[in-house]
């Protein structure tokens, strides 16, 4: 993810991988309704959901009153009607290959990235006396080249690849490759790279995160799970249905519909208990050990198999890290930062969801449009998100993995009345379509931004703007922009407006133009429109489109017949080129489809069909700043705070 935006913004980017290959089965699979929507904005959510195998409906097992399962309840996946996609599921090594290809596609005629296979890093320095200043280079890593031999992890299963090198049940094996390889001593082996940032996206047991001293904060839990992705031969009827099954004694059981006739199964190995040190012996864990407690939870009905994918053991806990970067000039993502049980569907998707924060950030900072200091934010924002990642985890891993009660007055037994309703609750959280940031220099709320956050101060430097929330009464400050059907002004092409909001680094300013017909409207948009191309050019760099730093949407509610895109709109809305013309998509309007039918988008958004607003959106589709047209200053005041003002545009 963080690969992509550097690729996608033309930022000169290596990445490297202690692994001789990308993954080909196994570990993560599900995908939320958040990620689909991030996927399409780097252009390849379509390829994943042709792919894989979507998740509609969950149906809940438990034990009767003679402590047989029964289906109990049947509800929807994904709440429906939040997004334009819902969940589905399909293994992470498509997942890397279509981030592969986007990164590929997008790099190749500027600074090509890829990913560099069999490498670690030895050694890691940050000149202190450096962080400050832009052109400087303060980060020094030296890296090791490992042979295939070293690079290709141990396989604890001799027949069947497993996970088991990469879960939390195994030590980390990078201290172990770096002795073998300086012993090989092989000529060219080292290298030293010196960079302007680092990311650390290389899981719980980080190496990144232990040179930088930094700590995590949680403890483990006595629960002991096992995976297999299998071809199961079964007689239990909803094999083919995402399924939480709870035993009366013998555990609990997640079946995961996946590609391909496979299906995930997530058992609860109630047999293998941790020792004295809290940790589980791995050795005591095959798949005939998961298989074997899959078909105790299942019974009376039969489970097995010919064919195993992959399988891997983990125990939950839950943690946090302190810190999420050093200076602001080294960050941690992902499991380096936050671990948790992987049933709720979060690993992979809340992982990518930090680095689609983080990335284009340091890529506007790298490129010198924005100001150092609103990379104090992902911290802000990201950490207080693992922390309600962990809370939300802590309980619905220990409803899901304790014992059914057996009546009322079974006080030790857990309520599977609770456990559905905090799942129903949690939906919207595991969907990706809660997350809410707190006020900052990038999110114009009310309030402490400290508070808001994780205790960090991200209040913006200058003056401070507080926007006007209630002009749109279904669009929340901090969240992600929501996505209707709107119509191109000028050939009637209907389009979910997400689809115009790529992630390509820039900002953009939805202008909702309101009645384009009234004369009076007319006036308010030009007026508007005057000073906004003042306010663009402030910050677009010499040279460059009027568009390059923060792009204008429009979305008017006349009825699209009535009014004429080149007569009606004022230049800086649909901007000419040279070489290419008139832009004409970047006008759009709320109307009938011919073949679509009404987005009702003014509506949806709940904004004033006849007055309108501005609404501003960060590059990753947040929403940053909302007000009327007449709040020009206020959106200066905004930008001012973030952006710098190129040297050109000064003089």
């Amino acid at each position: 993810m963080a690969a992509a935006w550097m690729a996608h913004t033309g930022v000169h980017t290596r990445v490297i991988d202690k692994r001789g290959t990308k993954i080909f089965n196994g570990q993560a699979d599900g995908l939320q309704c958040r990620s689909l929507e991030i996927f399409d904005s780097f252009g390849f959510a379509e390829r994943v959901w042709k792919e894989a195998n979507h998740m509609l409906e969950i149906c809940m097992w438990n034990p009767d009153e003679t402590g047989k399962i029964r289906r109990s309840d049947r509800i929807a996946d994904t709440p429906p009607g939040i997004s334009r996609f819902q969940e589905c599921v399909l293994h992470q090594g498509r997942i890397e290959r279509f981030f592969l290809d986007s990164i590929r596609d997008a790099s190749w005629k500027t600074h090509p990235v890829d990913v560099e296979r069999g490498v670690l890093p030895e050694s890691l320095e940050l000149d202190d006396s450096k962080v400050e200043d832009h052109e400087a280079y303060p980060i020094t890593v030296k890296l090791r080249h490992l042979s295939e031999e070293e690079a290709t992890p141990e396989q604890y299963g001799k027949q069947l690849q497993d996970g088991l090198f990469r879960s939390n049940l195994a030590p980390d094996d990078t201290d172990e490759l770096l002795t073998k390889s300086r012993a090989a001593a092989k000529e060219g082996s080292e290298e030293i790279v010196r960079a302007k940032y680092m990311i650390g996206c290389d899981g719980a047991h980080s190496w990144v995160r232990r040179q930088l001293g930094f700590e995590m904060e949680g403890e483990p839990t006595d629960f002991v799970w096992g995976v297999l992705d299998i071809i199961p031969i079964t007689d239990f009827p909803d094999i083919r249905n995402r399924c939480m099954i709870h035993s009366a004694s013998s555990g609990s059981l997640m079946v995961i519909p996946r590609e391909n006739k496979l299906v995930r199964l997530y058992v609860q190995l109630k047999e293998v208990v941790p020792d004295a040190s809290g940790r589980a012996d791995r050795s005591k864990i095959t798949p005939d050990t998961i298989l074997a407690a899959a078909q105790k939870t299942l019974s009376p009905y039969k489970l097995s198999y010919k064919y195993c994918d992959w399988w891997t053991a983990y125990q939950i806990g839950q943690r946090v890290g302190r810190n999420f970067s050093k200076q602001t000039r080294i960050f941690l993502a992902g499991d380096a930062v936050h671990t948790h049980s992987p049933k709720a569907g979060q690993g992979m998707n809340v992982s990518m969801q930090d680095c689609f924060n983080l990335g284009w950030k340091v890529s506007l900072v790298v490129r010198g449009i924005a100001q150092r200091y609103i990379l104090s934010t992902y911290q802000s924002e990201r950490r207080r998100i693992a922390q309600d990642l962990i809370d939300f985890d802590h309980k619905f891993s220990r409803l899901f993995s304790g014992r059914p009660a057996k009546d009322l007055t079974d006080e030790e037994g857990i309520s599977m009345q609770e456990f559905k309703d905090v799942f129903m609750r949690g939906a919207m959280f595991t969907s990706g379509l809660s997350v809410d940031y707190g006020a900052s220099m990038l999110v114009a709320k009310p309030g402490a931004a400290a508070v808001q956050g994780d205790g960090t101060d991200v209040s913006a430097k200058g003056e401070k703007v507080v926007a006007k929330e209630g002009l749109a009464k279904h669009v929340e400050l901090g969240k992600r922009f929501p996505s209707f059907q709107v119509l191109n002004q000028v050939d009637s092409r209907p389009w979910n407006f997400a689809q115009w909001l790529q992630s390509d680094g820039r900002f953009r300013i939805v202008l909702f133009a309101g009645a384009m017909t009234s004369a009076a409207q007319r006036e308010r948009v030009g007026a508007f429109c005057h000073q906004l191309e003042n306010i663009l050019k402030r910050f677009t760099p010499e040279g460059r489109p009027i568009d390059s730093v923060i792009e204008v949407l429009t979305i008017h509610s006349a009825k699209r017949i009535s009014v004429e895109l080149l007569e009606d709109f004022p230049q800086v809305l649909h901007p000419f080129s040279e070489e290419q013309g008139w832009d004409y998509n970047k006008v759009f309007v709320d109307d009938e489809s011919y073949h679509e039918g009404h987005g009702r988008a003014y509506e949806q958004y709940g904004i004033d069909q006849e007055r309108g607003c501005l609404i501003v959106l960060r590059p990753d589709q947040y929403v940053g700043y909302i007000g009327e047209l007449e709040d020009v200053k206020d959106l200066e005041v905004y930008f001012g705070n973030i952006l710098v003002q190129p040297q050109s545009v000064v003089k």
